[in-house]
């Protein structure tokens, strides 16, 4: 079986905080946690804080501090100026905090789905265009079958500015990357540099130009997001976590309250090991009989059994141990105290 890099990442800057702060207590308290709590960081977060008109989230059961398991969209969106964009990655997120354990299903860009609130077709990144991330939300909770609690989006701005903070990326660009199709961006990525950019990062996630496509495009998500979480571990990275607030200010939505992603911190770092599962929704691409755009199809099958898992991972009652996985799966576990092992590739069959 050939080694995979972890899954799913253009967007992994809606998960900074979950990289850098719920997964790692050694280098928190270092820091010391309660500086980490001061009000001033809650107020910080405050601007991002933005819950969508018409829509309550869906309430979470809370006893004692002890959290049920929720879910949460993550979106990374492609957005210019005051426009509202659309969404280029679309994550499916369960955060268990009793277990610390989180599930990720990517949602391929080109999906073909029902957009709810448009009475039509269309690719699953649409959404987000035509309605914002409540309509993105209502259209993927009818294509999994699955609520969702809450949503996060980050813009690529955001994305660019949170890589230049942490000081640039390292990338396995072996030949130069160039993006030059008509109905794409251009831009290219020069191969064999010691470190990229926020531009240059967001460009390798976002290429779609080789044979592999879309397909090729995930592959190099979990390459970024292996690389990303290697890169926050590093203890000299702690220190610039009041600057990733701030861009998460700038650039951050959520419908989840300040203290609710504090508490979400803690209860998450109480958290003995912490496993982070994931996986992309499998299908194939053609276009429709008539002609036209180029879509992503679901595999019934897979799609079936994605369901089923996150109703198991969505239950309360059942323990870490019981938990439903795909057939095959990216697992990154976390294991030692301000530690972060490298990604391993399972298969259940």
């Amino acid at each position: 079986m050939n080694k995979r890099k972890w899954m799913y990442a253009a967007s992994a800057a809606v998960v900074i905080l979950a990289v850098t702060v719920f997964f790692n207590r050694g280098a928190l308290a270092m820091l010391g946690f309660d500086w980490f709590l001061e009000g001033h960081v809650e107020k910080q977060l405050e601007q991002t804080y933005k819950p969508i008109d018409g829509r309550e989230p869906i309430p979470v059961s809370t006893i004692d501090k002890n959290q049920d398991p929720f879910s949460v969209l993550l979106l990374g969106v492609d957005q210019r100026g005051k426009e509202i964009g659309r969404s280029d990655t679309m994550i499916y997120t369960v955060v268990r905090p009793n277990d610390g354990d989180m599930l990720m299903v990517s949602i391929p860009r080109d999906m073909y789905v029902e957009i709810v609130g448009k009475d039509k077709e269309d690719k699953i990144t649409h959404a987000y265009a035509y309605g914002g991330a409540g309509m993105a939300m209502d259209t993927v909770q009818k294509f999994l079958d699955a609520p969702i609690n809450y949503y996060a989006s980050i813009n690529f701005e955001g994305f660019r500015n949170v890589i230049d903070t942490l000081g640039g990326m390292s990338l396995p660009i072996e030949e130069d990357m160039i993006n030059d199709d008509a109905d794409h961006e251009k831009f290219v990525i020069k191969a064999g540099q010691e470190s990229y950019n926020g531009q240059d990062t967001l460009n390798y996630v976002r290429y779609r130009e080789d044979a592999g496509g879309d397909m090729n495009r995930t592959e190099r998500h979990q390459i970024f997001l292996g690389l990303l979480m290697d890169k926050a571990k590093q203890m000299n990275q702690w220190s610039k976590i009041p600057d990733l607030m701030n861009i998460m200010g700038e650039n951050f939505s959520t419908d989840m309250r300040p203290q609710q992603l504090v508490d979400l911190g803690q209860s998450m770092l109480q958290a003995k090991d912490r496993n982070i599962y994931s996986h992309s929704l499998l299908g194939s691409g053609h276009r429709l009989k008539n002609g036209g755009p180029w879509y992503y199809f679901a595999d019934e099958e897979d799609l079936s059994k994605v369901q089923t898992m996150i109703k198991s991972w969505l239950n309360a009652d059942a323990p870490a141990s019981s938990l439903i996985l795909p057939d095959k799966y990216t697992v990154n576990k976390v294991k030692e105290v301000g530690s972060l092992s490298s990604s391993e590739e399972a298969s259940k069959q």
